[in-house]
């Protein structure tokens, strides 16, 4: 009875993450690429000691919008990056701020975040930061 009442269990439990998408990449966008959407409101992210190096843009058929995004702490001392310092541009020009989350850097540190930024009909086409330097 217990091995019957496992199988069910896993089973059950396949079921569930068989309904996950699968992410696929959309493209990798070369440091070039400028967009000229109007910003009429001005939305831009919180000011930061970070860069952004480049970014692989991914998403799935649910509309799921991630990014891996390379930073540098610009700053000579430990920084926080945050969900309020990056914003992305999505085909119909509007901005967007990812999901919640909170990674530390230090000083003059680069890493690489996969970063969720929601669900949008749109494609991201872009993902930048606002530095103070």
């Amino acid at each position: 009875m217990l091995k019957r009442m496992s199988l069910i269990l896993l089973v059950c439990t396949f079921c569930a993450h068989s309904g996950e998408e699968v992410l696929s990449i959309d493209r990798v966008v070369p440091n070039s690429f400028d967009l000229a959407f109007p910003n009429e409101s001005n939305i831009q992210p919180e000011q930061s000691d970070f860069s952004v190096n480049n970014f692989v843009l991914m998403s799935n058929d649910s509309g799921e919008r991630w990014a891996v995004v390379t930073l540098t702490n610009m700053a000579s001392g430990r920084r926080s990056l945050t969900n309020k310092h990056l914003m992305a541009i999505v085909a119909d020009g509007q901005r967007i701020a990812p999901l919640e989350f909170l990674q530390s850097f230090k000083a003059d540190e680069t890493l690489s975040l996969t970063i969720n930024f929601g669900e949008s009909k749109f494609p991201l086409l872009s993902i930048y930061s606002r530095s103070g330097k």
